[in-house]
C-alpha cells in the first residue's frame, strides 16, 4: 500500500468518520437544548471546515498532487493528534 492510500483509508475510514459524529452529537445537543451558544457555532463551524480540509485532501490524493512525504507528514499528525485525545 503507498503513503497516498493508507492516507486515503485513514481519512476516509477514521478521520472523516469521527469529525461527522462529533458534528452529529453537537446538533443532538443544540436540538434538544432548541439554541446553540456562541461557543457551539464556533465549534460546529471549525469542524465542517476541518471536514471540507479533509475532502480536498482526499481529492487532492485522486489527483496526484501529494507527494509521500507530504502524505507521511499528514498521516503523522492525525495519529499524533489522536493519540493526544485519548490520554
Amino acid at each position: 500500500m503507498t503513503v497516498q492510500e493508507e492516507l486515503k483509508q485513514l481519512l476516509e475510514k477514521q478521520v472523516i468518520p469521527d469529525v461527522e459524529d462529533a458534528l452529529d452529537d453537537i446538533f443532538e445537543q443544540v436540538n434538544e437544548l432548541k439554541n446553540a451558544d456562541e461557543a457551539t457555532k464556533e465549534e460546529v463551524q471549525e469542524l465542517q471546515d476541518f471536514k471540507a480540509d479533509l475532502k480536498d485532501i482526499l481529492k487532492d490524493i485522486e489527483s496526484g498532487d501529494i507527494s509521500d512525504e507530504e502524505a507521511q507528514e499528514i498521516i503523522n499528525d492525525i495519529k499524533e493528534a489522536m493519540q493526544g485525545g485519548e490520554a
